[in-house]
Formats: C-alpha cells, sequence, structure tokens
C-alpha cells in the first residue's frame, strides 16, 4: 500500500471512528451477551458443569476455575457479536451513497475497506478488555508469562481480521439490513458446538466429530493453553491454518465483490 493510500485510510478510519465513539453504545452492547453468557455458565450452570465433568472444566471455589475454562470461548463470542456491526456500517455506507461519493474523488479502493476493518478492530478490542474486566471480577486467573499475553492478543486479532472481512463480504452481498447483521448468529452459535463449554469427550458422537475437526476449537485449546501458561503442542498450528486460509479467502473475496459493487 502506498503512502498516499495510507494517508486515506488513515482519514476515513478517522472517520469511522468518530461513528463508534459518537454511538458507544455499540461497544456496550458487544460485550453485553458475552457478559450475560459468561454470568450464566458460570453462576447457573457452572455447579452442574463442575459437577458432571472431570477434567480441566472440572473445579471449587465458587466456580472459578470454570471461569478460567469458559473465557476463551467468550471471548470468541464476543467477536462474533462485534463484527455484526461492520457488516451494518459496510451496507449503510453503500446504500447511503457514501462508497459512491468516496469513489468519485481521486482515492484508491483499497483505504474504503480498510477503514471499516481497522474500526471494527479497535472497537472488538476494547470490548474485548471489558470482558476481560469482568472475567477478572468473577475469579479469572491467568499463568501466562509476557510472551504468552502477546500469542493470545496475536490470536485474538487474527481472529478478529478474519470475522472482520468476513462481515465486509456480509454487508457488500446483502439485500438487506436484517440479512447483513443475521450472517453473525451462526458464528455466534458455532463455540457452542466446540471445546469452549465443555470438554468434546463427554460429546455425543457426531457432535463430538464435529467439535473436534471444527476450527473454534482449536482456537479455544491454543488460547486455553497459553492462559494456563500450559504447553501448546500441535494445536496452535492447525488453528493458525484455519485463520490464515480463511483470511486471505474472505480478502479475496471481499475485493472482487467491492470491485463489481462500486466499478
Amino acid at each position: 500500500m502506498s503512502t498516499h493510500a495510507l494517508h486515506e485510510t488513515a482519514a476515513l478510519t478517522r472517520r469511522s471512528l468518530r461513528h463508534v465513539l459518537r454511538s458507544p453504545d455499540t461497544i456496550v452492547t458487544t460485550a453485553v451477551m458475552p457478559i450475560a453468557f459468561l454470568l450464566l455458565f458460570v453462576y447457573v450452570f457452572g455447579g452442574a458443569i463442575e459437577a458432571g465433568v472431570e477434567g480441566p472444566a472440572a473445579g471449587s471455589s465458587g466456580g472459578e476455575a470454570y471461569v478460567d475454562y469458559l473465557l476463551p470461548g467468550i471471548l470468541l463470542i464476543t467477536i462474533a457479536t462485534g463484527v455484526a456491526y461492520t457488516a451494518y456500517r459496510v451496507f449503510m455506507d453503500l446504500q447511503g451513497g457514501m462508497v459512491e461519493r468516496l469513489r468519485s474523488m481521486p482515492i484508491s479502493r483499497a483505504p474504503v475497506l480498510w477503514a471499516h476493518v481497522l474500526t471494527s478492530l479497535a472497537a472488538i478490542l476494547t470490548s474485548l478488555a471489558v470482558v476481560v474486566g469482568v472475567a477478572v471480577l468473577m475469579g479469572f486467573r491467568s499463568e501466562a508469562d509476557l510472551l504468552g499475553c502477546l500469542a493470545v492478543t496475536g490470536i485474538l486479532v487474527l481472529v478478529a481480521l478474519v470475522l472482520t472481512w468476513l462481515a465486509v463480504i456480509a454487508g457488500l452481498s446483502a439485500r438487506s439490513l436484517d440479512g447483513a447483521i443475521a450472517f453473525s448468529y451462526p458464528l455466534i452459535f458455532l463455540p457452542f458446538l466446540s471445546s469452549a463449554f465443555v470438554p468434546t469427550a463427554t460429546m455425543p458422537g457426531p457432535g463430538r466429530w464435529f467439535a473436534e475437526h471444527q476450527p473454534v476449537t482449536s482456537v479455544v485449546d491454543s488460547l486455553r493453553a497459553l492462559l494456563a501458561g500450559e504447553p501448546v503442542g500441535g494445536e496452535i498450528w492447525v488453528a493458525l491454518a484455519w485463520c490464515v486460509g480463511a483470511l486471505v479467502l474472505a480478502y479475496t473475496v471481499a475485493v472482487v465483490l467491492f470491485r463489481r459493487r462500486v466499478g
């Protein structure tokens, strides 16, 4: 990307961030659902899960061990919730004629999309910080060192980029506002069919097979091991392969769709 394109991206990102700052409820509502899940599963279902599950999900002390187990999946749900607003903003810019006005100016295509992506990333990271803060108040503790914390942050940013570019695709291809936002529902539901809430060994046959071979499980298991200060093993490479492959595909599709929409 040229220096001129970087300046254009910065200007458009500032515009998008101003919209977010004028509507802080975007960040609040992004964090509300994950926090509700966190409270529900730790304080309502946590005791039953701990009593019925042996292994890393089991624990005591009012659910503190379970909040450690649960948090990685909740963080992914936070990201999936946040990208719905990205699809919304892309769709509204297209329908409102903003993209057409920008394209009438002497600017390149890339900054228009990257501004939405960077704005989404900033909002999601803020929501993640809020959710982690609530988890700490609930008893979450991490044994990760500095390198482990950086690795966790890097994986979360990578997942956020993947889902954000998927949101851009949804915003570009949707025929209605409801359709643009609804794409995030399967993403929010996917962690429930993974190791995010209980070990996959407790699931019945078909559900267990799907949970063990879908990308969320690899990501969640990697995050959980890093946060606990434990060896990650080869699971992290599976998670990274899923994320990088999905990111390349989503970015390519988004660029092609954008070119078709605006010429």
